[in-house]
This record gives C-alpha cells, structure tokens and sequence, in this order.
C-alpha cells in the first residue's frame, strides 16, 4: 500500500511534465481508498518540475533492491 511521503516509480511516460518511466517521485497526497496519489518530481537539487495526480496504475513502491539512475530533465 502506498502511503505519504513514500518513494515511488514512475511506470509510464508523463510527456505533459517531461517525465520517463522509472523517474523516482515522493507521494505528497494519496486520495480516500488509494485511488490517485499527488507525486512531487524533483531535481537533484530539490527544485519541483511537477506534480502530478497519478493512479494506482501510474506508479509502484520503489523496492529495496532498485538502483536509481541520474538523467538530464529537458523542460518545453
């Protein structure tokens, strides 16, 4: 269960924010019953580039065993 200020993984391209599948966000909202979550994405500086409503299907936990991987953000 997904819960706020968990970790999560990005399972789809958001092309509207520029965002990649595997792009790691923090849950800063989750809606009654789980049925849509708020996701902040950062920079590794801690500026926000988005905030997205996301459902269940949009996203999973990060997992113990994941390695994060850095990339350039390329805004419009």
């Amino acid at each position: 269960m997904i819960k706020e200020l968990d970790t999560v993984v990005l399972a789809r391209e958001l092309d509207e924010y520029h965002l990649k599948r595997g792009d790691v966000g923090a849950v800063v909202h989750v809606y009654p019953n789980g049925a849509a979550f708020e996701v902040e994405f950062v920079t590794g500086e801690g500026k926000t580039v988005a905030v997205a409503t996301l459902s269940k299907d949009d996203v999973r936990p990060m997992r113990r065993m994941d390695i994060l991987h850095v990339r350039a953000y390329a805004s419009a």
